[in-house]
């Protein structure tokens, strides 16, 4: 996969509304197999598309995107061989992380990783006045909004504002989607009314909010729309428990935690346990390696390395 068709399939994921990392290669101190201006893309299940260097740097790479991909934060990437020293003095400097890879092949690479996320999705159901504010509102926020079609399995929200026409269809596919955020807009007692009707288990019908917003005194339509966006926000970042119950990573497919980490038996680098990283088994237990090498090394005598590492780290 060259350059080109590394941008082409990144322009895909986004129209995709698929999360991953743009790895880019700004500087190569040779000898090193990767060149300024390679890229690659790692997605969440830890598999690269493209070349930033050989089996080494792709196991840091791989392992760095996946930590990007929990805290959305860019970061300058440098790989280098083993040297305390290096490592000690620029590992302090903001928006730098170094990783002093023993099996490197004596170069020093800096990649630029750039975490690209979906803008957060919010289904709007209704054209009512406070429908049509909180939409606008959304997207001045910086929200994808969605106003017709299926309920996305993704979406961060579901808003109901519609006066009584097909909301129960909409609530029930919101719920069924495990939408972190449901809401519908009705008085107090239409709103109990409607969510008891509704034929899921209990469980999730307290899952929806009615009245939809923070009681803020809010009268008129858009005062109410800020309410309502706010108790999104509120919900997202796990400000309110009672609408956190079910599972959720605020409305993307991203790990809600940074993946396990395993220790090469071999020469000790840390790899991430996903099963794009090399990995095998013995005795019931899996072990990760960053290159094949240490992998075969393993493989003839496993006895010899056990003592290093029992598999997956906490």
């Amino acid at each position: 996969m060259n350059q080109t068709d590394v941008l082409a399939r990144a322009d895909r994921l986004r129209d995709q509304r698929t999360p991953f990392v743009l790895a880019t290669v700004v500087r190569a101190r040779r000898p090193t197999s990767a060149k300024a201006g390679d890229r690659a893309i790692v997605l969440a299940d830890g598999s690269i598309e493209g070349f930033v260097g050989g089996v080494c740097a792709e196991t840091t790479v791989r392992a760095q995107g996946l930590a990007l991909l929990g805290s959305g934060e860019s970061t300058l990437l440098r790989i280098t061989p083993t040297d305390g020293a290096v490592e000690t003095a620029m590992t302090d400097e903001d928006g730098l992380v170094v990783v002093a890879n023993p099996c490197l092949s004596g170069g020093t690479l800096d990649i630029f990783l750039e975490p690209v996320l979906p803008a957060a999705l919010l289904h709007v159901h209704g054209d009512a006045p406070i429908a049509t504010a909180l939409a606008g509102l959304a997207r001045a926020a910086g929200y994808e909004v969605a106003t017709d079609g299926e309920v996305a399995d993704d979406a961060a929200g579901v808003v109901v504002a519609a006066h009584g026409r097909d909301e129960e269809r909409v609530l029930v596919a919101a719920l069924s989607a495990g939408v972190p955020y449901v809401a519908l807009v009705a008085s107090p007692k239409r709103g109990r009314a409607v969510v008891a009707d509704l034929p899921v288990p209990a469980g999730q019908r307290a899952r929806v909010k009615t009245p939809a917003g923070l009681d803020l005194g809010a009268r008129t339509p858009m005062e109410v729309a800020v309410t309502i966006l706010a108790e999104l926000v509120a919900a997202r970042a796990g400000r309110l428990p009672a609408l956190t119950t079910v599972p959720s990573d605020g409305g993307l497919l991203l790990p809600t935690v940074a993946p396990s980490v395993a220790i090469d038996p071999i020469c000790h680098m840390e790899v991430p346990a996903v099963p794009s990283s090399l990995h095998t088994e013995y005795e019931g237990q899996t072990y990760y390696f960053c290159a094949p090498g240490c992998k075969k090394r393993f493989e003839a005598d496993p006895g010899r390395y056990l003592g290093a590492a029992r598999g997956v780290t906490a």
